[in-house]
Protein backbone atom coordinates (compact mmCIF):
# COMPACT_ATOMS: atom_id res chain seq x y z
CA UNK A 1 0.00 0.00 0.00
CA UNK A 2 1.36 3.42 -0.72
CA UNK A 3 2.47 6.03 1.50
CA UNK A 4 -0.80 8.38 3.24
CA UNK A 5 0.62 11.90 3.39
CA UNK A 6 -1.82 14.86 4.19
CA UNK A 7 -2.43 17.79 6.21
CA UNK A 8 -5.17 19.78 7.81
CA UNK A 9 -4.78 23.37 7.19
CA UNK A 10 -6.62 24.50 10.59
CA UNK A 11 -8.36 27.55 10.79
CA UNK A 12 -5.73 28.84 8.38
CA UNK A 13 -6.06 30.52 5.08
CA UNK A 14 -9.37 31.94 3.29
CA UNK A 15 -11.14 30.72 0.48
CA UNK A 16 -8.92 33.39 -1.77
CA UNK A 17 -5.38 32.19 0.07
CA UNK A 18 -6.40 28.40 -0.18
CA UNK A 19 -6.67 29.02 -3.98
CA UNK A 20 -3.26 30.26 -4.13
CA UNK A 21 -1.90 27.46 -1.96
CA UNK A 22 -3.71 24.58 -3.88
CA UNK A 23 -2.52 26.20 -7.08
CA UNK A 24 1.13 26.26 -5.83
CA UNK A 25 0.74 23.05 -4.37
CA UNK A 26 -0.49 20.74 -7.12
CA UNK A 27 2.24 20.99 -10.11
CA UNK A 28 5.01 20.66 -7.07
CA UNK A 29 3.67 17.12 -6.33
CA UNK A 30 2.03 16.15 -9.87
CA UNK A 31 4.74 13.94 -10.46
CA UNK A 32 4.14 11.83 -7.34
CA UNK A 33 3.00 8.18 -8.22
CA UNK A 34 4.40 6.63 -5.15
CA UNK A 35 2.10 7.89 -2.99
CA UNK A 36 -1.27 9.04 -1.29
CA UNK A 37 -2.06 12.63 -0.89
CA UNK A 38 -4.63 14.62 0.40
CA UNK A 39 -5.36 18.17 2.31
CA UNK A 40 -8.07 19.19 4.74
CA UNK A 41 -9.32 22.36 4.37
CA UNK A 42 -11.82 24.71 6.22
CA UNK A 43 -14.68 23.91 5.77
CA UNK A 44 -14.93 27.56 3.75
CA UNK A 45 -12.69 26.50 1.55
CA UNK A 46 -13.58 22.81 0.69
CA UNK A 47 -15.50 23.79 -2.26
CA UNK A 48 -12.37 25.53 -3.79
CA UNK A 49 -9.99 22.26 -2.91
CA UNK A 50 -12.56 20.44 -5.28
CA UNK A 51 -12.04 23.65 -8.17
CA UNK A 52 -8.79 23.44 -8.11
CA UNK A 53 -7.75 19.85 -7.26
CA UNK A 54 -10.01 17.39 -9.75
CA UNK A 55 -8.50 15.68 -11.42
CA UNK A 56 -5.01 15.90 -9.93
CA UNK A 57 -3.35 13.01 -7.85
CA UNK A 58 -4.54 14.81 -4.36
CA UNK A 59 -7.23 14.47 -2.74
CA UNK A 60 -9.44 16.90 -0.40
CA UNK A 61 -11.67 16.47 3.00
CA UNK A 62 -12.94 18.11 5.82
CA UNK A 63 -11.53 18.44 9.51
CA UNK A 64 -14.93 17.23 11.01
CA UNK A 65 -18.44 16.32 10.67
CA UNK A 66 -21.77 15.81 12.69
CA UNK A 67 -22.97 12.39 13.73
CA UNK A 68 -26.28 13.05 11.94
CA UNK A 69 -27.37 13.49 8.51
CA UNK A 70 -29.57 16.40 8.60
CA UNK A 71 -31.34 18.33 11.32
CA UNK A 72 -31.36 21.76 13.71
CA UNK A 73 -27.80 21.40 14.50
CA UNK A 74 -26.71 24.49 13.68
CA UNK A 75 -22.86 25.51 12.25
CA UNK A 76 -22.78 22.20 12.13
CA UNK A 77 -21.69 20.19 8.60
CA UNK A 78 -23.34 16.61 7.86
CA UNK A 79 -21.78 13.78 5.89
CA UNK A 80 -24.14 13.73 2.98
CA UNK A 81 -22.96 17.68 2.57
CA UNK A 82 -18.93 16.83 2.94
CA UNK A 83 -19.76 13.97 0.36
CA UNK A 84 -21.60 16.10 -2.25
CA UNK A 85 -18.65 18.15 -2.39
CA UNK A 86 -16.39 15.54 -3.30
CA UNK A 87 -14.37 15.08 0.04
CA UNK A 88 -12.59 11.42 0.11
CA UNK A 89 -11.05 12.12 3.86
CA UNK A 90 -12.93 13.51 6.97
CA UNK A 91 -10.91 13.89 10.56
CA UNK A 92 -12.54 13.06 13.50
CA UNK A 93 -11.11 12.87 17.07
CA UNK A 94 -8.44 15.86 16.77
CA UNK A 95 -7.26 16.58 20.20
CA UNK A 96 -8.51 20.53 19.98
CA UNK A 97 -11.69 19.14 19.38
CA UNK A 98 -11.83 16.42 22.18
CA UNK A 99 -10.42 19.49 24.24
CA UNK A 100 -12.43 22.75 23.06
CA UNK A 101 -15.76 21.12 22.17
CA UNK A 102 -15.33 18.30 24.80
CA UNK A 103 -15.87 15.35 22.63
CA UNK A 104 -16.07 12.01 23.46
CA UNK A 105 -15.06 8.80 23.10
CA UNK A 106 -18.72 7.69 22.02
CA UNK A 107 -18.95 11.12 20.07
CA UNK A 108 -16.14 10.13 18.22
CA UNK A 109 -17.21 6.52 17.25
CA UNK A 110 -20.40 8.10 15.90
CA UNK A 111 -18.65 9.90 13.72
CA UNK A 112 -16.42 6.75 12.76
CA UNK A 113 -19.49 5.50 11.36
CA UNK A 114 -21.39 8.47 9.60
CA UNK A 115 -18.12 8.99 7.35
CA UNK A 116 -18.14 5.06 6.75
CA UNK A 117 -21.33 5.44 6.12
CA UNK A 118 -21.66 8.16 3.49
CA UNK A 119 -18.29 6.29 1.37
CA UNK A 120 -15.24 8.22 2.66
CA UNK A 121 -12.39 7.70 4.88
CA UNK A 122 -12.19 8.17 8.22
CA UNK A 123 -9.13 9.90 10.03
CA UNK A 124 -9.53 9.03 13.69
CA UNK A 125 -7.08 11.21 15.55
CA UNK A 126 -5.65 9.48 19.04
CA UNK A 127 -2.75 10.45 21.40
CA UNK A 128 -1.56 10.25 25.17
CA UNK A 129 -1.29 13.81 27.10
CA UNK A 130 1.70 14.21 27.70
CA UNK A 131 4.97 12.26 27.27
CA UNK A 132 5.77 9.04 29.26
CA UNK A 133 6.75 5.11 28.56
CA UNK A 134 6.01 3.33 26.00
CA UNK A 135 3.52 0.95 28.17
CA UNK A 136 1.45 4.01 28.98
CA UNK A 137 1.00 5.69 25.61
CA UNK A 138 -0.20 2.10 23.97
CA UNK A 139 -2.29 1.69 27.29
CA UNK A 140 -3.92 5.55 26.26
CA UNK A 141 -4.42 5.62 22.47
CA UNK A 142 -5.31 1.77 22.32
CA UNK A 143 -8.47 2.45 24.97
CA UNK A 144 -9.15 5.94 22.46
CA UNK A 145 -8.60 3.67 19.24
CA UNK A 146 -11.08 0.72 20.73
CA UNK A 147 -13.53 3.41 21.14
CA UNK A 148 -13.28 4.67 18.19
CA UNK A 149 -13.84 2.45 16.06
CA UNK A 150 -16.61 0.04 18.56
CA UNK A 151 -19.59 0.84 15.68
CA UNK A 152 -17.12 -0.50 12.64
CA UNK A 153 -17.66 -4.29 11.30
CA UNK A 154 -14.23 -6.20 11.31
CA UNK A 155 -14.90 -6.49 7.72
CA UNK A 156 -14.91 -2.30 7.54
CA UNK A 157 -11.45 -1.71 9.94
CA UNK A 158 -9.33 -1.78 6.78
CA UNK A 159 -11.31 1.42 5.37
CA UNK A 160 -9.98 3.63 8.66
CA UNK A 161 -7.23 5.42 9.02
CA UNK A 162 -5.96 5.68 12.46
CA UNK A 163 -4.09 9.04 13.11
CA UNK A 164 -1.23 8.53 15.82
CA UNK A 165 -0.88 12.48 17.44
CA UNK A 166 0.59 12.57 20.82
CA UNK A 167 -0.96 15.59 22.36
CA UNK A 168 2.76 16.55 23.55
CA UNK A 169 3.87 16.94 19.72
CA UNK A 170 1.67 19.06 18.54
CA UNK A 171 1.20 22.92 18.55
CA UNK A 172 4.38 25.48 18.53
CA UNK A 173 7.52 24.68 20.00
CA UNK A 174 6.56 20.96 19.94
CA UNK A 175 8.71 18.27 19.18
CA UNK A 176 8.06 15.50 17.29
CA UNK A 177 8.01 11.59 19.08
CA UNK A 178 11.33 9.74 18.29
CA UNK A 179 10.64 7.51 15.59
CA UNK A 180 11.46 4.47 17.61
CA UNK A 181 8.70 5.43 19.41
CA UNK A 182 6.55 6.02 16.91
CA UNK A 183 7.11 2.62 15.51
CA UNK A 184 6.09 0.86 18.49
CA UNK A 185 2.70 2.57 19.14
CA UNK A 186 1.93 1.82 14.96
CA UNK A 187 2.59 -1.77 15.77
CA UNK A 188 0.36 -1.88 18.53
CA UNK A 189 -2.55 0.13 16.87
CA UNK A 190 -1.95 -2.04 13.60
CA UNK A 191 -3.67 -5.18 15.70
CA UNK A 192 -6.89 -3.01 15.19
CA UNK A 193 -6.30 -3.84 11.13
CA UNK A 194 -6.47 0.37 10.21
CA UNK A 195 -4.15 2.21 7.91
CA UNK A 196 -1.88 4.47 11.16
CA UNK A 197 -0.32 7.30 10.00
CA UNK A 198 1.73 9.90 12.09
CA UNK A 199 1.18 13.50 12.94
CA UNK A 200 3.32 15.79 15.43
CA UNK A 201 5.34 18.32 14.57
CA UNK A 202 6.41 16.40 11.51
CA UNK A 203 8.86 18.59 9.05
CA UNK A 204 11.22 17.31 6.02
CA UNK A 205 13.92 16.66 9.01
CA UNK A 206 11.76 14.23 10.65
CA UNK A 207 9.73 12.86 8.34
CA UNK A 208 12.24 10.59 6.75
CA UNK A 209 13.26 8.81 10.00
CA UNK A 210 9.56 7.91 11.25
CA UNK A 211 8.87 7.01 7.56
CA UNK A 212 11.39 4.16 7.94
CA UNK A 213 9.49 2.49 11.01
CA UNK A 214 7.73 -0.54 10.43
CA UNK A 215 3.99 0.14 10.85
CA UNK A 216 4.26 3.63 10.25
CA UNK A 217 1.60 3.85 6.86
CA UNK A 218 2.39 7.36 6.50
CA UNK A 219 2.08 11.23 7.79
CA UNK A 220 -0.42 13.59 8.77
CA UNK A 221 1.38 16.95 8.55
CA UNK A 222 0.68 19.98 10.61
CA UNK A 223 2.06 23.70 10.57
CA UNK A 224 5.02 22.69 7.98
CA UNK A 225 2.69 22.07 5.72
CA UNK A 226 0.67 25.47 5.46
CA UNK A 227 3.99 26.30 3.11
CA UNK A 228 3.64 24.00 0.16
CA UNK A 229 7.09 23.68 -0.92
CA UNK A 230 8.12 22.09 2.76
CA UNK A 231 4.67 19.83 2.29
CA UNK A 232 5.94 18.63 -1.55
CA UNK A 233 9.38 18.28 0.35
CA UNK A 234 7.75 15.79 2.69
CA UNK A 235 5.46 14.04 0.37
CA UNK A 236 8.78 13.60 -1.83
CA UNK A 237 10.42 11.44 0.83
CA UNK A 238 7.49 9.48 1.49
CA UNK A 239 7.21 8.60 -2.55
CA UNK A 240 11.29 8.31 -3.15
Amino acid sequence: MRPLIGTSLKMNFTSSEAATYFDALRPMVAPLTSCELFVLPPFTSIWVARDRLRDSNVAWGAQDVHAEDAGAHTGDISAPMLADLGCTFVEVGHSERRRDHAESNELVANKVRQVLRHHMTPIMCVGEPRPGSLDAALDHVLRQARAGMSMVPEHDRARVVIAYEPVWAIGEGAAAADPAHVGAVHLGLHELGARVIYGGSVDPFTAGPILREDGVDGLFVGRAALDPKRFATIAQLAGS
